[in-house]
């Protein structure tokens, strides 16, 4: 049998308990004020395009998701029923090709003005996107479309310019895609 002399802990001082604190208070503020500043500086996408259509014939596109395989380069797949706290599910495609699937809460249905919702990853706060397409009425008949996202979150920051790069030139190829869509 072989027996190991072992050296006795050192105490932890009030000195060192003392920094140690003061240290994990410190990264605690800074997580807390990132983490506020993360959630009150959203990284917003906007976009918008005139058409040659009624705010109705616009909604009509909007709202038959079922055909969104058919013409639609960004969101190529929306099922659920459209109705506010209803939860729907929606398939979108990048510019590189990726498909991602996510189911956010409607919180604004208003046929021919409003389609609005919010979705998340992970629970509220990490990366959460509220997404609106409004259609104003424009004299002579005709259409403003504004397709925009709010996104804030923890994590957004990390991920602006990936959202920038990928995601809002789909918002401008669905634009232009449901204009054409809506004139036929």
């Amino acid at each position: 049998m072989t027996v190991t002399a072992s050296t006795p802990k050192k105490p932890i001082t009030k000195k060192k308990r003392r920094r140690l604190l003061i240290g994990l208070g410190a990264a605690l503020v800074v997580l807390i004020g990132y983490s506020t500043y993360a959630i009150a500086r959203p990284t917003v996408l906007h976009t918008e395009i005139e058409i040659d259509a009624s705010p109705d014939a616009v909604w009509r596109v909007l709202a038959d998701r079922a055909a969104y395989p058919d013409w639609n380069p960004f969101m190529v797949r929306s099922t659920g029923d459209l109705v506010v706290g209803n939860v729907i599910s929606n398939t979108l495609r990048d510019t590189n090709g990726k498909e991602t699937t996510f189911d956010p809460e409607l919180l604004a249905v208003e046929p021919g003005k409003e389609l609005r919702w919010i979705g998340s990853v992970g629970f509220g706060g990490i990366f959460d996107g509220e997404h609106a397409f409004r259609i104003e009425p424009l004299p002579g008949g005709r259409s403003k479309l504004v397709q925009e996202e709010v996104f804030r979150g923890v994590a957004v920051p990390f991920t602006a310019g990936m959202l920038r790069d990928t995601i809002e030139p789909q918002f401008h190829a669905m634009n232009r895609a449901l204009a054409e869509q809506a004139t036929k």
